[in-house]
């Protein structure tokens, strides 16, 4: 703030003095100590002229028309259409007995071109102007001055012929680094510089080495140990912290373009604000377990914000300079008031992030203050530093001891822990032991329980497969006797009645009426004839009923002709229960696919599950007939049993099925129906296994049995064969 105000000073004089060849005497006093060199870039008795003229390099030319004007006023206003800026700048310097007859040089600012000439001749060439057929060239070298031994006290004249471009980034100002093009170096100014910069890069690397060692060594721990979240934001601020150092160290190298040192000068600003601003608040409320104010938030992002876009446009430095103030104040009282707030509560490793902030921020107030008090002390290269390795350390080399610390604790949690769940443990191995011992007791006593109630199921299951054995035999003996009855009917009653035409016929023949008696004689034998067919079929009856039974202790299967076998045991089940019950009536009706033809069954196991389906429907339908019989005693209106047997053939698939119009299933137990023992019949009129075996029998065919049923209107088993 100080040059700058003594340079807007000397503007004000320059501008109010006619332009004139004024002599500026130099003296050693005005070397600046740490580098070594004078900065006469803003003393007033420059002047100076736009344009090229290769005369005015010499010593006695028209100066009217030239202006006052030093080289730090140069500024894009004077720059054409195509960004050149191109101009003359002239001084006369005299030195003091303090520097007469001494080596001295001339060093210049890089990139841009320039020519300088002592006493109208041409000593140093910088970068190429673009006047001698070849391009331009902006200088771009480092250490490079031109030594020149005056053995003289008297003055001499500089003149300087410029030619620089503006720059092609935001914004746009004019490409000159350090605000000048020359400055007066002292005898000790080479070795001086050179071990500076020597000195300085060095401390760079290692400051750059010790923080990417710091990042990685933060980076490996957070990814072993994810649980702990304050490990990310501390390898993140040391990571950014790296990036930081690594620009400045960019920085400190020479030979660097114009447009890299902005784009390195931009990111420092950047990330350093990023640092400050943004993760150094959140590692605090991290560490603190605090939640950082949304608000505060968004203010440290724009201050962040604002120092980013104000490093882009130069113009804004004298308001930059008091918005860095306010900022570097606000975080200050930041971090002041997270660590105040937290004080009652921080134990452990959480001071070590303390002590470390403490250290941080008296950095800061001990190099102001310092700087303030002892400017020749701060701005000599050692103590700058040394001070810039404590200032980027002091915070990172805290966070290190904060990891190890809590890296303790943790330890010493696991161990307590461990200790906990070690006598847990052992309190859980006797609980288990006594509750072993009991479980055992119990199961045991459980098994010998269930062994007892599996002999009785297996005892019950046997009685029960027995009685369904008996009732299906019963129900079969029935069908068969009352099959075999019939034609042992029409036997006994042809019997009969053959006897009394033979007595007829024997007495017609005493009378002598052969003709009556061939007629007898003819009805006897018609009689026998019938006597013969319904012997045969009662024949063919015992026949097929040993061929069943000689097959069921086979169980091979064979070609069977399903429709005839749905329909023989459709018939025997209702003769069956007709025998038992002749005031049963039903309407049977059959539709068989004739397409089917044979297929490969166990045709008297096929029968068995028939028979039971088919008996099943005759039960529903007798048992809705009484109930309608009962409930409509006094109406005309009846109900008319019916049963349906339909084959039919779909693709590679047999359906058989079999449907009444009877009360239906009760939807809550049809999932049950197919289980071993569960029946819907009264007690004592079904055994539970009819359904069961006849589902065991289609499973061993590869087919199935599907129900469908609604209660009030009947159900319909189907059989699919494969």
């Amino acid at each position: 703030m100080k040059l700058l105000k003594l340079t807007v000073f000397f503007i004000l004089i320059a501008h109010c003095c006619r332009a004139q060849d004024t002599t500026i005497v130099l003296s050693k006093a005005m070397l600046d100590k740490p580098t070594n060199a004078i900065y006469f870039n803003w003393v007033n008795g420059w002047i100076f002229k736009q344009g090229n003229d290769t005369g005015f390099e010499k010593i006695n030319i028209d100066i009217n028309g030239w202006k006052k004007l030093s080289p730090v006023q140069i500024s894009s206003e004077y720059a054409d259409k195509n960004g050149r800026v191109e101009c003359w700048f002239r001084i006369k310097i005299q030195l003091d007995s303090s520097l007469s007859y001494k080596q001295i040089g001339f060093d210049f600012y890089p990139y841009a071109a320039t020519e300088l000439f002592i006493d109208g001749k041409l000593v140093a060439i910088r970068g190429n102007i673009g006047n001698n057929g070849k391009p331009f060239l902006e200088y771009n070298g480092g250490l490079d001055p031109v030594i020149v031994d005056w053995q003289t006290k008297s003055p001499h004249l500089l003149a300087i012929h410029f030619v620089g471009y503006l720059s092609p980034m935001p914004s746009h100002e004019l490409k000159v680094w350090g605000g000048g093009m020359v400055f007066l170096t002292g005898p000790n100014y080479f070795n001086s510089q050179s071990e500076w910069i020597k000195n300085k890069f060095g401390i760079y690397l290692l400051l750059l080495s010790a923080c990417a060692l710091l990042s990685i060594l933060f980076w490996l721990l957070q990814f072993q140990n994810k649980q702990e979240k304050n490990l990310f934001w501390i390898a993140l601020f040391t990571s950014v912290l790296t990036f930081t150092i690594c620009l400045m160290t960019l920085m400190s190298q020479t030979g660097t373009s114009y447009a890299q040192n902005l784009i390195y000068y931009n990111l420092k600003g950047l990330s350093i604000f990023l640092l400050l601003f943004i993760l150094l608040p959140i590692l605090l409320t991290k560490v603190f377990n605090r939640k950082i104010n949304k608000i505060l938030m968004l203010v440290l992002i724009l201050f962040a914000v604002f120092n980013f876009v104000r490093s882009l446009f130069p113009q804004w430095d004298s308001f930059g300079d008091i918005a860095g103030v306010i900022s570097s104040t606000f975080i200050l009282v930041i971090c002041v008031y997270y660590v105040v707030t937290s004080w009652k509560t921080l134990k452990g490793a959480q001071w070590a992030i303390v002590f470390g902030l403490i250290f941080f921020i008296s950095t800061v107030v001990i190099l102001s203050t310092l700087g303030a008090v002892f400017k020749n002390l701060v701005f000599s290269q050692s103590f700058e530093l040394i001070s810039l390795s404590l200032f980027i350390l002091s915070f990172p080399f805290c966070l290190l001891v904060y990891v190890s610390i809590r890296f303790k604790e943790i330890i010493r949690e696991v161990q307590v822990n461990a200790k906990m769940v070690i006598e847990l443990s052992e309190e859980k191995k006797l609980q288990a032991e006594s509750g072993q011992k009991i479980l055992q007791e119990e199961v045991y006593k459980q098994t010998a329980e269930l062994r007892d109630t599996l002999t009785n199921l297996q005892s019950t299951q046997a009685q029960l497969i027995q009685s369904e054995k008996m009732a299906s035999l019963g129900e079969l003996t029935a069908g068969i006797a009352h099959e075999i009855q019939n034609p042992l009917n029409f036997v006994n009653n042809f019997s009969e009645v053959n006897t009394e035409l033979i007595e007829e016929m024997e007495q017609e023949m005493d009378k002598g009426n052969y003709s009556d008696a061939k007629a007898i004689a003819k009805d006897i034998k018609e009689n026998e004839q019938k006597i013969n067919h319904h012997g045969k079929r009662a024949g063919d009856i015992v026949k097929g009923m040993l061929q069943h039974s000689r097959n069921s202790s086979i169980g091979i299967k064979e070609h069977t002709d399903i429709n005839k076998l749905a329909d023989e045991y459709l018939r025997l089940a209702y003769r069956g229960l007709r025998a038992k019950d002749k005031s049963f009536n039903a309407t049977l009706k059959t539709k068989y696919d004739e397409s089917i033809g044979n297929i490969n069954i166990i045709p008297q196991d096929i029968g068995r599950v028939l028979l039971n389906l088919i008996n099943n429907a005759f039960y529903a339908v007798n048992e809705k007939q009484k109930a309608e019989s009962l409930k409509h005693e006094a109406e005309s209106k009846t109900y008319e049993p019916i049963v349906s047997v339909f084959t039919k053939k779909e693709g590679d698939k047999i359906i058989i099925s079999v449907t009444d119009n009877g009360n239906g299933i009760p939807q809550k137990v049809v999932d049950k129906i197919f289980q071993p023992f569960f029946t819907t019949k009264p007690t004592g009129q079904g055994t539970g296994l009819g359904l069961s075996l006849s589902y065991d029998i289609i499973k061993a065919h590869g087919g199935e049995i599907k129900v469908e049923t609604k209660e009030g209107e009947g159900t319909t088993f189907s059989i699919w064969l494969f």
